[in-house]
């Protein structure tokens, strides 16, 4: 039976760390305004640092990311607590479970490299601070299909698996969880989402930035394990599954897993690796790096729906724009009636999932005039706005409530691997790319002869 009763703390495990100051204090700053967070937060980590040191830390946080609320800083610094040591340091967990209290339910948030779960996990469990917990952790879950097994292991020996939460931000996102709700609230897309009306599916995910002082990280991750095996996998998963049935947290979960269960694994010749010209000059990179900073990978389901549909995704930085998008391209009808020289995705639907939500249907209209000669046009739906919440509000707020709809579950996590497992490490060749390029020429070979590459235009952008 999942366990949904309210965390009554929050430990948050690498206090000091990048993750805290970029997502976890603005999180904790909207929980505390929004939805009145009273609970005790307490910080973990080894660097030495004091409370107050801690509160600086948090306020220089949200003076960069959007601006400080002074009354709600006021209200998250008195539930700020810190406890400083090691993570092999049983005293460590000792003065944890000192600092919690009267707490009972504690949600344990390890932003913390997956290398120190172990220690982590243990030290909570033999302190007692694991006992009707909580933990939240952070992707990367593994580095294959293995790792992630074993990854897993290590967490069920003391968390069950209605304890453990798996944050991919990106299912916190509010234009992910738009793609099934337009899906179905709508009934007019159902009857043409399969391989009778539908073509192909390109999911982009371009960035027109470089890895911004990360070389070292991106040496042990690259492309496809960065963003292709876990978010973008996340999207195509949204867009493909079938109706969740039942109303249970873990009906859309179940669709998902069953449907990424479908997906063959890549084969090398469906994937093209690219590294921007440039890379191997960044900080940490090695001289003859052959780690891909550009994926485009073509992927098929193996399910009556989408039998012999490609999906083709790509994703990489140094490119022209940064967006994330989806183009779902319908087929044409069998006999063009007015003799016209028709592009093959004049009728689509484009959704737009960043920066800006656009959802927009690609149609054929006629041009004025005397003769049955017509263009393609686009009706434009757009939504932005400044107030929605930010997936790691969401996320944490879930988390403290012991609501895991959004959160990954593991056996979605390993199909997902194994269907990249494959073509992870150096199995096909990397090819250079010029800055602000959509990748190297090589990738027109895994979409010749279905249309090509639509890539997202910079002036649509502004629509």
């Amino acid at each position: 039976m999942m366990e949904t009763a309210q965390a009554d703390a929050l430990v948050f495990f690498g206090a000091t760390g990048d993750l805290a100051r970029k997502q976890i204090f603005p999180a904790l700053q909207a929980l505390v305004t929004r939805h009145d967070l009273q609970i005790p937060i307490i910080g973990v980590a080894r660097s030495g640092w004091s409370l107050e040191r801690l509160r600086s830390r948090a306020r220089e946080s949200l003076d960069q990311r959007g601006g400080v609320n002074e009354a709600a800083f006021a209200k998250l610094a008195s539930l700020l607590r810190y406890v400083e040591g090691d993570y092999c340091d049983r005293g460590t967990y000792a003065r944890l479970r000192e600092a919690l209290g009267e707490a009972r339910r504690p949600l344990h948030y390890l932003a913390i490299p997956p290398g120190m779960f172990a220690d982590v996990v243990e030290g909570l469990a033999k302190s007692g601070c694991a006992k009707h917990a909580r933990v939240v952790v952070e992707k990367p879950f593994g580095r294959d299909a293995a790792s992630a097994r074993a990854l897993d292991a290590i967490l069920h020996r003391f968390f069950g698996e209605s304890a453990i939460f798996r944050i991919d931000h990106f299912l916190g996102k509010e234009p992910v969880q738009n793609i099934l709700y337009t899906r179905f609230s709508n009934l007019l897309f159902e009857p043409i989402w399969n391989r009778g009306h539908i073509r192909s599916v390109q999911i982009t995910l371009a960035e027109s930035f470089g890895v911004q002082g990360r070389g070292r990280f991106y040496e042990e991750a690259g492309a496809i394990r960065d963003v292709i095996q876990n978010h973008l996998l996340q999207v195509l998963a949204c867009l493909a599954m079938d109706p969740p049935t039942g109303g249970g947290v873990d009906a859309i979960r179940d669709e998902k897993t069953r449907l990424l269960k479908a997906v063959r694994p890549i084969v090398p010749a469906d994937v093209v690796r690219g590294q921007f010209c440039g890379y191997k000059n960044e900080e940490g990179v090695a001289p003859d790096s052959q780690v891909e900073t550009f994926a485009a990978v073509r992927l098929f389901i193996d399910s009556w729906r989408w039998a012999d549909v490609p999906f083709y995704i790509r994703a990489g930085k140094c490119l022209p724009v940064t967006v994330n998008e989806v183009v779902v391209e319908f087929k044409r009808p069998p006999r063009e009636t007015f003799g016209e020289n028709v592009p093959s995705a004049s009728n689509h639907l484009r959704l737009r999932l960043s920066p800006e939500v656009v959802i927009a249907l690609g149609l054929r209209v006629k041009l004025a005039g005397e003769r049955m000669l017509g263009e393609d046009v686009e009706l434009v739906a757009t939504h932005q706005r400044s107030d929605e919440m930010e997936p790691y509000e969401r996320l944490l707020g879930d988390a403290l409530h012991g609501d895991p709809s959004l959160f990954a579950r593991q056996d979605s996590i390993e199909a997902q691997w194994q269907i990249v497992d494959p073509v992870l490490g150096h199995v096909t060749p990397i090819y250079e790319y010029p800055i602000n390029t959509w990748g190297p020429r090589e990738v027109d070979r895994i979409i010749a002869g279905d249309g090509g590459w639509i890539n997202p235009q910079a002036a649509a952008l502004a629509q």
